[in-house]
């Protein structure tokens, strides 16, 4: 009987232990939607439809994925829509820190608590770009420019990130810039090009083509340390050759905005902890290494705790410039 009863009793944890093994490992039994909270061609765009060509290729899911841009209200469309769509884990919401600055500063219908945060992939860095042509050739002769206060800076929606540091340039710089917001950095380069903007304030990645093409170059790098050596860019400069801002007399030393993952809210951990594992899958690669090394972002990786805290500290830094400009939403 003794024997009998271990018997049982082993056999019955064994069959939880299966039990809770597959419970873990949940897996996605139908397509995967990817949206992207900009329009086409920008940088949450190009993460987006990134992770999704090294997820194919490496089958790292057997369900198809197809990217989707809702980038409408700034980029509260894809919010609220991941927010209407609680408890579904087959809606996966690329964003930036809009998803937590932006409840800050405009009435939409979402908050980040909302949503499940699954990670912060990268940091991508800011340059302020102006037309290939423009006679300033560093960021103290484009300020002395714009101190004729009939300046058109362009950017990515309006009261993020890119607002955010267009208003601090208007600060350190003393000077005053028409601030014209677009869905996406794509759209603001094209205006740039077309002479419709005196300059905006892209990601490398937003630019990219802009800059290889010869309608645009960067004047300044808003980090603390040049940018890593990479491919060259133009037959003679890559993105090690731009200055930075504190080189050039703008007194930003450092400006930078995460590439975050989230679903919906309501979700179970197990479907969570899949997609935190699968992103980590997809850093792995070398055509993960390859999109960082491109688009001359940071490599990182923020999730749980960490990244909790991450967008606690950057509220606290929001906050600060969005009351000195009256946009706090009371």
């Amino acid at each position: 009987m003794r024997r009998t009863s271990l018997f049982l009793l082993s056999v019955g944890a064994a069959v939880l232990a299966g039990s809770a093994s597959a419970f873990a490992a949940w897996q996605p039994q139908k397509p995967i939607e990817f949206v992207a909270t900009a329009g086409p061609g920008g940088g949450t765009d190009n993460l987006a439809r990134a992770v999704q060509n090294i997820i194919t290729k490496y089958k790292l899911t057997e369900q198809p994925i197809v990217v989707v841009n809702k980038g409408g209200g700034s980029g509260a469309e894809g919010y609220v829509y991941g927010k209407a769509s609680a408890g579904d884990p087959y809606k996966v919401i690329f964003g930036t820190s809009n998803a937590w600055q932006q409840p800050l500063v405009s009435k939409v219908a979402f908050n980040y608590t909302d949503l499940t945060p699954i990670a912060a992939m990268a940091q991508d860095e800011f340059l302020l770009w102006v037309k290939q042509d423009a006679p300033y050739k560093t960021a103290g002769d484009y300020l002395k420019a714009a101190a004729s206060g009939e300046f058109k800076m362009g950017g990515a929606q309006s009261k993020d990130t890119d607002e955010v540091l267009t208003r601090m340039i208007e600060k350190v710089g003393h000077v005053k810039l028409t601030y014209i917001p677009f869905k996406s950095g794509a759209e603001a380069a094209v205006q740039l090009a077309g002479g419709h903007l005196d300059s905006h304030v892209n990601n490398p990645s937003e630019s990219l083509g802009q800059w290889r093409g010869g309608t645009q170059r960067p004047l300044c790098v808003f980090s603390p340390k040049r940018l890593p050596a990479g491919p060259k860019i133009t037959a003679t400069e890559g993105w090690s050759d731009v200055p930075t801002c504190v080189e050039q007399g703008l007194d930003i030393k450092q400006y930078e905005q995460p590439r975050t993952v989230w679903l919906p809210g309501k979700v179970t951990p197990e479907q969570a902890a899949y997609y935190v594992d699968l992103m980590k899958k997809v850093q792995a690669t070398p055509e993960w290494k390859d999109y960082i090394e491109k688009t001359s972002q940071v490599d990182t990786f923020l999730t749980g705790t960490e990244f909790d805290n991450f967008i606690k500290q950057d509220l606290e830094h929001v906050k600060q410039v969005a009351s000195e400009q009256g946009w706090l939403v009371k």
